[in-house]
């Protein structure tokens, strides 16, 4: 990938959320532009990279994908401790998934690194008939917490750049990144085993 500006910077990501919200397939989307209709549910947690490149940067994104499974729970500290960014995702076809995002959210602000952004997004926002939780419900709660809101699909790609796009753009995130020395192409690795569960 052709460098286009003189900084080459480094941010941490790591994305949060129930098991079947979508996390692996926002994650694919953005580093691979492919959409798989079945989508193997993350063991632990599955490790991706991706470069882009702006007129004023080369960045690349450490992207941590951390499992749904409540038993995965306790590991979560070791991806979301550093990070420049967290992407807390729910489902808008079930409550109970934004009911459980509402509590990653609060265990970000507990225990997080102080200077951390935080994204709220709700994922599937192509299934609208089956929608549960209303746009406005999500918008108001990320005002009131100080988090970025966005509706995504990872089906139909939408607002999935744009939400990457944006945690680039974070003046804040900007405090956490480290020069890099080598930026490589995109690629993408899962660091477990995968098993059947988790999709769109």
């Amino acid at each position: 990938m052709a460098r286009t500006g003189n900084k080459n910077i480094q941010a941490k990501l790591v994305l949060l959320g129930d098991m079947g919200t979508g996390k692996t397939s926002l994650v694919l989307r953005f580093v691979t532009g492919k959409f798989l209709e079945y989508q193997e549910s993350t063991i632990g947690a599955a490790f991706f990279t991706q470069v882009l490149s702006l007129n004023e940067a080369t960045i690349k994104f450490d992207i941590w994908d951390t499992a749904g499974q409540e038993r995965y729970h306790s590991l979560a500290p070791m991806y979301y401790r550093g990070a420049a960014a967290a992407v807390v995702v729910y489902d808008i076809t079930s409550m109970e998934s934004f009911v459980r995002a509402k509590k990653w959210v609060q265990e970000l602000q507990r225990q997080a690194n102080p200077t951390l952004i935080m994204f709220l997004a709700g994922n599937k926002a192509d299934l609208e008939e089956k929608r549960k939780v209303g746009f406005e419900e999500g918008e108001q709660y990320a005002k009131e917490n100080g988090l970025v809101f966005l509706e995504t699909s990872a089906k139909t790609a939408q607002n999935v750049n744009e939400l990457f796009y944006e945690i680039d753009h974070s003046k804040t995130a900007g405090e956490c990144f480290v020069a890099l020395d080598d930026a490589g192409s995109s690629v993408f690795k899962d660091i477990m085993v995968q098993e059947d569960g988790e999709t769109n």
